[in-house]
């Protein structure tokens, strides 16, 4: 296992559209195993193929330690609303006022390209809707309300 480089804003492989997984290979299975510590080392709560360089339709989640890997993910129902800060790995230091959906039903494969649906609320279905999203070349700041804004990352450095 290992870390993986995070394409950042501007990087072409950011904008375009992932295939889908067809069997998970050894290769597709070290991938997963690199997203997610890729994902844990920049304490995000969620990594795409895309954000790596892989053109895969591979997200992996995890909000609240209870990890999902989603494979050929699909929402299939929405309701409500929520609005809320919202950042991205590959967008670093910058966040921006995005609405979601407050809940959201989707359906993927997971590492044994079994299929199940999950039911999330809050910061699991917005976490959701932003890693679906990268698998279709959008990024969250496509639907921020307003500018981006630097979040603070903790580093006394002044400019």
């Amino acid at each position: 296992m290992a870390i993986r480089n995070i394409r950042e804003l501007g990087d072409d492989i950011l904008r375009k559209h992932c295939r889908e997984v067809k069997e998970v290979t050894p290769k597709i299975q070290e991938l997963i195993d690199d997203m997610y510590d890729t994902m844990y080392e920049a304490m995000g709560v969620g990594l795409a193929a895309p954000q790596v360089g892989i053109l895969k339709r591979i997200v992996v989640i995890d909000t609240d330690g209870h990890p999902y890997t989603m494979i050929n993910p699909r929402i299939l129902e929405t309701a409500g609303e929520q609005e809320g800060s919202e950042g991205c790995l590959s967008v670093p230091g910058k966040a921006g006022n995005v609405k979601r959906p407050n809940y959201v039903k989707a359906e993927a494969y997971d590492e044994n390209m079994e299929r199940y649906e999950v039911e999330a609320e809050g910061l699991l279905a917005r976490a959701i809707c932003h890693e679906l999203d990268h698998l279709d070349g959008r990024l969250y700041v496509d639907l921020v309300d307003g500018e981006l804004y630097d979040v603070e990352t903790g580093d006394d450095d002044e400019e």
